[in-house]
C-alpha cells in the first residue's frame, strides 16, 4: 500500500502539471502515453518481435490522434488511415508466411483503434473551448473516475459480500461498485456547483453515473485483458500501479461517451 501511494503521488505530480499546462505540451505528453499504452498491448499478446506492423502502427496512431489528419498527409482521414492499416496488416500475413496470423493482425488493429481514439478524445477534451473549459471539463472527469475508484475500494472492504464478476476481477464487488458510483455523484454534483455546466444538476448527475459506470467498465475490460493473457498489470513504468494503460483504462472508455452525447457542447 506504502508503495502504491507513493507512486500514485508520483504520477499526480507528473500528469496534473501537463493537465494544466495545456496546448502543445500536453498534446506531445499524450502522444507518448498513447505509444507506450500501445506497446503494453502488443506486449500482453506477445508479437512485439513483429516490429514492421508495430512501428507503424505506432506512426499511424499518432496520424489518429490528429484532429485533422489530412494536414499531414492531404487526402486522408481517420477513416482512411484505418481502412490503410488494414490493408497491410492483411498483406502483412502473406509476407510474413502466416507466422503473423489474421488474429495478430486482428488484435493490433483493435489496440490500434482502442488506444488511437481513447487518447485522440483525451487531447479533444482539454482543447475544447477555451483553455479554462477544455481544463475544467477534464478535471471533472478525472475527478468523478478517482471518485469512483477510491469509493469502489473503501466500500467494497467494508460492506463487500457479492462478486461483480470474479472470473474477471475476483477482488470487485456488487456493494464497491454502488460505493464508487455514489462516490462519485457526490464528487460531480460537488464540482457542478463550484463549476456550473450549461447542463441543469439532474442532467450532470446523470452523467456523472454514466461517467462512473462506464469507467467501471473500462476498469474490466483492462482486468479481462490481463486475465486472458495471464499478466498481472499491463506494464511496470509505475511501481505498484502497473503501466499506463492500469492507470487510463476508464479515461479510455468515458471520454469518447461523453462526445459521443455532446455533453461539453
Amino acid at each position: 500500500m506504502r508503495q502504491r501511494i507513493q507512486t500514485a503521488i508520483l504520477a499526480f505530480i507528473i500528469f496534473i502539471p501537463f493537465v494544466l499546462i495545456g496546448g502543445v505540451t500536453f498534446r506531445v505528453f499524450v502522444f507518448l502515453l498513447a505509444a507506450i499504452a500501445f506497446i503494453e498491448l502488443i506486449r500482453m499478446r506477445k508479437i512485439g518481435s513483429y516490429y514492421i506492423p508495430v512501428l507503424l502502427a505506432i506512426i499511424l496512431l499518432w496520424l489518429l490522434m490528429l484532429n485533422d489528419p489530412a494536414a499531414v498527409l492531404p487526402g486522408l482521414g481517420k477513416s482512411e488511415i484505418i481502412m490503410i492499416f488494414v490493408l497491410f496488416l492483411l498483406a502483412y500475413t502473406v509476407m510474413a508466411k502466416n507466422k503473423f496470423a489474421f488474429d495478430d493482425a486482428g488484435f493490433i488493429l483493435l489496440a490500434f483503434i482502442y488506444v488511437g481514439m481513447g487518447f485522440f478524445y483525451l487531447i479533444e477534451t482539454r482543447d475544447a473551448g477555451t483553455n479554462v473549459q477544455g481544463l475544467t471539463n477534464l478535471l471533472y472527469v478525472l475527478l468523478v473516475i478517482w471518485a469512483t475508484d477510491t469509493g469502489a475500494y473503501f466500500f467494497g472492504r467494508a460492506f463487500g459480500r457479492r462478486k461483480l464478476w470474479p472470473e474477471i476481477s475476483p477482488n470487485k464487488t456488487v456493494e464497491g461498485a454502488i460505493g464508487g458510483v455514489l462516490l462519485a455523484c457526490v464528487i460531480g454534483i460537488s464540482f457542478h456547483m463550484v463549476h456550473p455546466f450549461q447542463n441543469d444538476m439532474m442532467v450532470v448527475v446523470a452523467v456523472t453515473v454514466l461517467v462512473s459506470v462506464f469507467g467501471q467498465i473500462g476498469d474490466l475490460v483492462e482486468s479481462a485483458f490481463k486475465r486472458y493473457y495471464g499478466v498481472k498489470d499491463s506494464g511496470n513504468l509505475l511501481p505498484g500501479h502497473g503501466g499506463i494503460l492500469d492507470r487510463l483504462d476508464s479515461l479510455l472508455f468515458v471520454l469518447p461517451i461523453l462526445h459521443f452525447i455532446q455533453f461539453f457542447s
